[in-house]
Order: C-alpha cells, then structure tokens, then sequence
C-alpha cells in the first residue's frame, strides 16, 4: 500500500493550468476534468496505460477505476487489439473506396444485435446518438424526441437546455449551459423522468402525432429498470408509432456480449454504441430494424472518418475477445466480490453507506441522516484518500476484465483505510479539516481578452 503522505499532484495541477490558457474547459471531455474522482488531489494527466492501470504524468501507478471513462472494457493497451489494429496500419486505414472490413463489422454486429438488421458507422457515442435522431426524425417525418439519462453534447438534445429552468440538467456541473444552441430548438426535445412510465404516456399524449422517438438509456446510473418499465416503453412507443431508441454506448457490452437488448428482454428500433465497442479506439455504430434504417440511404449522413479502418478493426477484434473471453461474466464476478468485499468493510464500521447497482455497474454513497451536502463530501473524502493510496475510485466505479485479484486486494484496502479516515472526521466533526480535494467543479478562468466589439 502506497505511504499517502508521499502523495504529490503538483505537476498534474500545474499542466491543468497551462491546458485552460490554450484549451477552453482544459480538456476535450468533461468527464476528464479534474472532479471525475477528488479535484486538487487525484491526478488529472496520465502518460500510459496497461490493463487495469494507469500512470500518471510523474510515472506514478494507479489501480483505475475510470477505464477512460467505461471504453476500456478489455483494459488499456489490449494486445490482442492493440495487434490487429497495428497490423492494419501498416495497410493503410482509409481509402479513396470502401473496405470490406465496413461489411465485416456490419454483419458481425447484425448477428449480435437483436434489433440490427442495418448499421451505420460513427466516431463516438454523442455522435452516434445524433445519428439516431436524425434517421428516427427523416424516416417519421416528425419533428419531437422525448428523451431520458444522458446522451452528448449535440444540439439536438441540449435543445432541452431551453425548456423552463430546472426542467433539465444534463450535467449537474455549474457553469455548463446550452450556450450555443439555437433557442429556435425549444420543444424539439423533451425529458421525462427515467423509471415513470406514467409521465411517459402523458407527454406521447401531449405530443400525439408530432413524436419523432424515445431516446432513452435502458440502465440509468447501474441501476436496473423497475420490473416492466422497458416493456411497457416498448408498448407505448409501438402504439404511437414512435422509434424506441436505446443509448447503449455506456452499458454496451458489459451484461451481454450481444449487447443490452439480451440482458433486459426488449428490442428496441434503433441503438446507439461507441465506447466499449472498440476498446478506447475511436468507433461508433447506430443499428436497427430495416424499416427505420433504410430511408437513410437519401438522408444527409456521412462522414470521412465513419469508414476509418483503425476503428473498424478495433471494433471487429474487441467483439471478438469479449466473446471469446466470456468478458460479461468476467466483469459480473469481479464486481460481486467488488460489493462483497465493501460490504465486509462497511460491516467493521458504523457508517450510512449504500451499495447499488448490478455486479457490473456497482455503485455507493454516503446517505440520510447526513443531509445532502454531508454526503458529497464524504463521497470525495473517500475517492480523495483512495486516490492517495494508488487507487482512482469514485463513486460509481467501473472496472475491465483486466483487473485481477491483486487489484481487488488493493482496491478494498485503500477503500477500507477511506472509511477509517471518514469514521475518525465524522466522530470529531471535522470532514472540512481533513477534505484537502475541492467540492467546486474545476476552474475554468475567464477570459483574458475583451471580447471583440461587434462591427
């Protein structure tokens, strides 16, 4: 176990400097800004990976539970992909024509994915969800979304952003506000509550006529559905004659190497994946049933990139390891011993933590009675003194096939050493004494330049 008094970030805060004077936000991702796991005291740079760990700018090794952020599902630098893909490169990776790998991975997908009957291509998971809509808006000829969880940054569903204030958070960080989208765009998309079939119908009855589809995550935050929700999802959208759309890019293939669609017994119209497909290769894939994909062929939908071969083989080779492997079994009999392991833990301490999630997609928190604002705290408390042991942990921790029994034994002692250290400050009531990491999201200076004088 690493001594956490040798713990030292400085350099990683100084480059997070110097990226916000050329970078605005400091990172191309949100989720790689420095509150993903404890501001001020986790590491926000890396310089490799391999497998279940990461180091950081300094050389510095972490066991990671971020697996940039889920792609790493066969852990970083896979072999066997990392092989194939460089075996490609050496063949060039895109071309004045097609390749017959784009088929290869169509079909491969087509006989995984219950709903695939035709696919096309993308870069990453807010893209393929664009995708989606656009083919689910040209192919009803409407114009509405109605949408649940989280699906990227396009337009299309910050739209939502102008809707009445509180009625929509993507983000649940400050400062991040649907700045550049067209006001034009507001009742284009609309949320509804994950989980509330109820408020579901309401608003297809509101909309009659005029929805496009549902877009929705079919597993929010880990947690699975209330019994009946997707089906009766799936009854209401068939009713209304509205695409059913499942975002798949953060569950893709971690419950079932033909994807979620399997685990949770609903077909869908469309699916979005990215992320996982391809191991951290940059590769995305919107697929459905022929009769909503086809009318794409006469919509605008095209890219350079969507045929880029380093993806493609990365994808075609990681749907290959996780079968072989059997990785959805993998990641469901670390995650049990994951939970178990903390729960033995929490049982040796007098704490209100909650263990949630499926084995694949665990999670905790600090709750009631400390109150909201307790709560946040300690949650960063402990992914602050887990990272000072060697161990990037949060609150909904998602870990690869690649991490090991070792990794298991670190993991729980640096989450067990977490807790004495929250014990100790909640008996002395002193959290804000021992919490060195920031509750605030990361600084993001203002700019130093007026802005330009309009004409």
């Amino acid at each position: 176990m690493r001594d956490p008094r040798a713990h030292d970030v400085t350099n990683s805060y100084a480059l997070w400097e110097r990226a916000n004077r050329v970078i605005p936000g400091g990172s191309q991702l949100i989720s790689r800004r420095p509150y993903a796991f404890a501001n001020g005291v986790a590491p926000v740079y890396a310089e490799r990976g391999k497998g279940s760990r990461i180091w950081d700018d300094r050389g510095v090794e972490y066991v990671d539970y971020g697996m940039s952020v889920t792609s790493a599902i066969l852990g970083y630098a896979d072999d066997v992909v990392d092989a194939a893909v460089i075996e490609q490169i050496g063949k060039g990776t895109t071309y004045s024509l097609n390749s017959e790998r784009e088929i290869e991975l169509a079909e491969l997908l087509i006989e995984r994915i219950p709903c695939a009957e035709m696919v096309r291509f993308s870069k990453g998971g807010g893209e393929s969800c664009g995708i989606a809509v656009r083919i689910a808006r040209g192919s009803t000829g409407r114009d509405v979304v109605l949408f649940s969880g989280y699906h990227g940054w396009h337009d299309w569903y910050l739209a939502a952003g102008h809707l009445q204030e509180g009625a929509f958070d993507p983000f649940a960080v400050p400062n991040i506000q649907p700045t550049g989208v067209p006001k034009a765009l507001r009742g284009t998309s609309i949320p509804f509550p994950w989980g509330d079939l109820a408020a579901l119908g309401s608003l297809l009855e509101q909309h009659r006529g005029q929805v496009a589809a549902i877009m929705m995550e079919p597993i929010l935050m880990g947690e699975a559905p209330p019994a009946g929700y997707l089906a009766g999802v799936r009854e209401l959208a068939t009713r209304e004659n509205v695409v059913l759309i499942f975002d798949e890019v953060t569950t893709n293939f971690r419950y079932s190497g033909n994807g979620i669609q399997e685990f949770v017994g609903v077909v869908p119209d469309l699916a979005c994946f990215a992320k996982a497909i391809s191991n951290g290769y940059a590769m995305g894939a919107v697929v459905g049933q022929r009769w909503v994909m086809e009318p794409a062929s006469n919509m605008f939908v095209s890219s350079t990139y969507w045929s880029d071969l380093v993806g493609i083989t990365a994808a075609i080779t990681t749907l290959s390891e996780i079968e072989r492997r059997d990785v959805p079994a993998q990641l469901a009999d670390y995650g049990e011993r994951l939970t178990s392991g903390m729960r033995e833990v929490l049982d040796e301490m007098d704490l209100p933590v909650e263990i949630s999630g499926l084995p694949e997609t665990p999670g905790f928190t600090f709750a009631e009675p400390l109150g909201a604002d307790e709560s946040k705290k300690l949650n960063v408390l402990v992914a602050q003194e887990t990272a000072k042991r060697g161990v990037l942990f949060n609150t909904h921790p998602r870990h690869s096939s690649a991490h090991s029994d070792r990794d298991l034994g670190i993991t729980l002692e640096a989450f067990r050493d977490a807790l004495v250290v929250v014990k100790d400050a909640v008996a002395r009531r002193a959290v804000d004494d021992v919490l060195e990491a920031s509750l605030a999201p990361a600084l993001i200076p203002r700019p130093s330049v007026e802005r330009r004088p309009s004409a």
